[in-house]
């Protein structure tokens, strides 16, 4: 199988590098040639465009910096690309923008899927990636050997643009938890505790132990507030404290009194012996979307990953 990379930055220089080693063939492009020299060194080719790769390749893969380079070069694929042959587009990347491509591609019978990646350089080195892929089952089923070149997750979330929404999703999520992180922590070392001591801390706390989003599982997922694991009263009873404390040290505590207000309306719906995570069902009444998956597909989530 002839596969082409475009895009050889530091996501993309080490995907295709392991695409190389697990034996493709492989032809590469960037904006920078330099950047291909251990490719080439590897036993890939240069092509001069993306119109060049598209060509000769049965399968493409794009690293790219966001929507706009996307769809400059999936104007150069769209003319050149080898019947039978398909896209997947790495990058992160908005899905309005991934869904217009592939509208585009499919009118002229040619695949396009997402497919963007989580794991950081250091994962795209070692192929302990996660690719979150949208589009064609059965076109994800068919490059699927070559995809597990590139990470050790491959995973098929659904439709063109899922991928890219669950992307977001992961990456946004994590940025306001990292927000929520140096407000506490400043809280915590303002009090007077060693930063140090206050990590170790934390980490062998309940929430430390668990991975994140396997707490969404048992009460957010299912619906299923009651009975409570932790209720929120006793959960508002903490995070009052804890803004508080904020106030007479004067330490800032923007979300933390978000947290306080969205629970605080919570507990006057009448909610308060409910467990803590039901005042995550006002996010849900403000969206208009109702969140319930069984329990028992869930438990086969986990079941898988364990």
């Amino acid at each position: 199988m002839k596969v082409g990379f475009i895009g050889l930055g530091t996501m993309g220089g080490s995907m295709a590098l392991n695409v190389r080693k697990a034996g493709y063939e492989l032809s590469v492009n960037d904006l920078r040639r330099d950047t291909a020299r251990p490719h080439l060194e590897a036993g890939a080719k240069w092509a001069d465009s993306p119109r060049a790769i598209a060509a000769a390749a049965d399968v493409i893969f794009t690293s790219l910096p966001g929507p706009r380079e996307a769809e400059a070069v999936g104007e150069e694929l769209l003319n050149a690309m080898l019947p039978g042959s398909a896209w997947f587009d790495l990058s992160t990347n908005s899905p309005t923008v991934v869904r217009r491509i592939h509208a585009r591609f499919a009118a002229k019978g040619l695949p396009m899927l997402d497919a963007p990646v989580s794991g950081g350089p250091h994962g795209a080195k070692a192929r302990k990636l996660a690719l979150l892929v949208g589009g064609d089952k059965a076109v994800f089923d068919r490059f699927r050997p070559v995809l597990d070149a590139i990470g050790d997750q491959i995973l098929y979330i659904g439709a063109i643009g899922a991928g890219s929404v669950a992307k977001l999703v992961h990456n946004c999520a994590g940025y306001m938890i990292q927000t929520a992180l140096a407000e506490v922590f400043t809280l915590g070392v303002k009090a007077g505790v060693d930063p140090l001591d206050l990590w170790a801390a934390v980490r062998q706390c309940s929430l430390g132990r668990m991975r994140t989003f396997d707490r969404l599982g048992k009460q957010f997922l299912q619906g299923s507030f009651e009975p409570a694991d932790f209720a929120l009263q006793l959960a508002h009873k903490d995070v009052t404290l804890a803004t508080e404390l904020g106030r007479e040290l004067g330490v800032p505590m923007r979300i933390a009194n978000m947290t306080y207000a969205e629970m605080s309306e919570a507990l006057n719906r009448g909610w308060g012996h409910r467990d803590s995570r039901a005042a995550m069902l006002l996010q849900e009444e403000r969206a208009g979307v109702e969140i319930k998956v069984p329990a028992e597909a869930i438990q086969e989530v986990l079941k898988r990953d364990a």
